[in-house]
C-alpha cells in the first residue's frame, strides 16, 4: 500500500479565502460570524451565520459562466482552482485518468433548488439549467470538467461527515492503486431562507443574535447551538512516490481513516459509534491511543453533540483523554455542513506542520459533562522537543455518520 499526503489546499470560508490569512485568523481567535443581509430574516430565531464575504465570483468566472454555476459549486470550483495551482499541477497531471475527484456535500445546490421551486409556485419564468445548476454532483462534476479530470468521479452526503469522508475515500482511491492523486474535500452554501428556518424547527442553532462573533461557543456550559455557515475546503491528495517526483511541497500525511454508523437515532449522537470510528481509524494508521497528540473535534456548541464526543474520547483514551488538547474551530467559521469535516482536516494539517493548535474560542463557562482541555487560552503550540506529529479530526453527522481521519507530519 502506498504513502498518502497533501500537497495542496483551497478554502474559502467566512474567515477569508487565503491559507494563511484563514489560518492566522483562526489562530488569533477571531470569528467570521455576521448577520444575514442576503434575505428578510424577520421571520428567523436566528439571524445570524458564516459567510464567505471575501469571495468575489467573477475573480474565477466570467459573467456567463457564474450564472451556470450555483454558488457551491463556485465556492468549490474556486477553491479547487486554488488548490491545484498551490500544489503546483500541471495541465498533463490534470488531464488525465490517474487524476480523480470526490467531494463532500450535504446540500448540494440548494440555492438554486429553492430558485426552481419558488419559481414553479409562484408561477414564474422556470430555467433549462435548474438540474445540472441543483443536482448533488454539480460541484465534483464541474471540477472534473474545468480540469479535465478523468479519473473517478464521485459526490458523498453523508450529512455533517460528508467532507471527511470524501477524504477519506480518496485516501483509499491512492493508497490501493487506483489512482495517483485526487481533488478532494467539501462544500455546502445552505445560507438560504429556507434552510434556516428548517434548521431554527430542530432547535440547535444558537440565537445570541446580538453578538455574533460570541456566539457559537463549543464545550461551554452556556452553549445554545451552532451557527450554520458556507464554505468550502479543497485538497490536493498525492501518491508520495509522485509527489517526490516532481519536488511538490508536502504539507504532511494522511494515515488513517474510518467511518461508522451508530444505527440508533436519526439525528442523537452516539458515543459508542462515534468512539468506534476513532478506534477504526487509529487501527487503519497502525496507531494506539498513546501516539494521538491532538484532536480536532466535531464541536458543534449543541448540549449533545459535545457532550457525547467528549464521551467518547474518554471511550477511547481513558484517562490520558485529560492530557490530550482538543479544540473546535465552528466557533471562529461556523458550521458548513457538508465542508466542515475538510476544512477541518485542513486546519489539522496545518496544526500539524506548524506546530500550533487553533483555539476553542467563546468558551466562557466549564460543563461537568465537558472536562477536557479544549485549548481555550488562545492557539497553542505542543512543547515536545518532536513538536505535533499525529492527529485526529472527527466529523459526525445526522442519520448517526461518523468520520474520523488520522493526520501525521511528514517524515522520509
Amino acid at each position: 500500500m502506498r504513502r498518502v499526503v497533501v500537497t495542496g489546499i483551497g478554502m474559502i470560508t467566512p474567515l477569508g479565502m487565503e491559507c494563511e490569512n484563514v489560518w492566522s485568523a483562526l489562530c488569533a481567535g477571531k470569528s467570521g460570524i455576521s448577520k444575514i443581509e442576503k434575505f428578510d430574516v424577520s421571520e428567523l430565531k436566528s439571524t445570524i451565520a458564516g459567510i464567505c464575504h471575501d469571495f468575489q465570483a467573477l475573480e474565477f468566472f466570467d459573467e456567463r459562466e457564474k450564472l451556470r454555476l450555483d454558488r457551491a459549486s463556485q465556492l468549490a470550483l474556486a477553491a479547487a482552482t486554488v488548490a491545484t495551482r498551490d500544489a503546483k499541477l500541471d495541465d498533463r497531471e490534470l488531464d488525465s485518468y490517474d487524476t480523480g475527484v470526490i467531494l463532500g456535500t450535504g446540500y448540494g445546490g440548494i440555492e438554486s433548488t429553492e430558485e426552481g421551486y419558488g419559481s414553479y409556485y409562484g408561477h414564474g419564468r422556470r430555467s433549462a439549467i435548474t438540474v445540472p445548476k441543483a443536482m448533488s454532483n454539480a460541484a465534483a462534476s464541474n471540477i472534473s470538467i474545468r480540469f479535465k479530470s478523468r479519473g473517478p468521479n464521485m459526490t458523498i452526503s453523508t450529512a455533517c461527515s460528508s467532507g471527511a469522508n470524501a477524504i477519506g475515500q480518496a485516501y483509499h482511491m491512492i493508497r490501493f492503486g487506483i489512482v495517483e492523486r485526487m481533488i478532494t474535500g467539501g462544500v455546502d452554501a445552505p445560507i438560504t431562507p429556507v434552510v434556516m428556518d428548517h434548521w431554527q424547527f430542530l432547535r440547535v442553532l444558537s440565537t445570541k443574535n446580538e453578538l455574533p462573533l460570541q456566539a457559537c461557543k463549543p464545550f461551554s456550559a452556556n452553549r445554545d447551538g451552532f451557527v450554520l455557515a458556507e464554505g468550502t475546503g479543497i485538497v490536493i491528495l498525492e501518491a508520495l512516490d509522485r509527489a517526490l517526483e516532481r519536488g511538490a511541497h508536502i504539507y504532511g500525511e494522511i494515515v488513517g481513516y474510518a467511518s461508522t454508523a451508530d444505527a440508533s437515532h436519526i439525528t442523537l449522537p452516539d458515543s459508542e459509534g462515534e468512539s468506534e470510528a476513532m478506534r477504526g481509524a487509529l487501527r487503519d494508521a497502525r496507531l494506539v491511543p498513546a501516539d494521538i497528540q491532538y484532536i480536532n473535534a466535531h464541536g458543534t456548541a449543541t448540549k449533545f453533540n459535545d457532550s457525547s464526543e467528549t464521551k467518547a474520547i474518554k471511550q477511547v483514551f481513558g484517562e490520558r483523554a485529560y492530557d490530550i488538547p482538543v479544540s473546535s474551530i465552528k466557533a471562529a467559521l461556523g458550521h458548513s455542513m457538508g465542508a466542515s469535516g475538510a476544512v477541518e482536516f485542513i486546519a489539522t494539517i496545518l496544526a500539524i506542520e506548524r506546530n500550533l493548535m487553533p483555539p476553542t474560542i467563546n468558551y466562557e463557562e466549564p460543563d461537568p459533562e465537558c472536562d477536557l482541555d479544549y485549548v481555550t487560552g488562545g492557539a497553542r503550540p505542543l512543547s515536545t522537543r518532536e513538536g505535533l506529529r499525529t492527529a485526529l479530526s472527527n466529523s459526525f453527522g445526522f442519520g448517526g455518520n461518523n468520520a474520523v481521519l488520522v493526520a501525521r507530519q511528514y517524515a522520509e
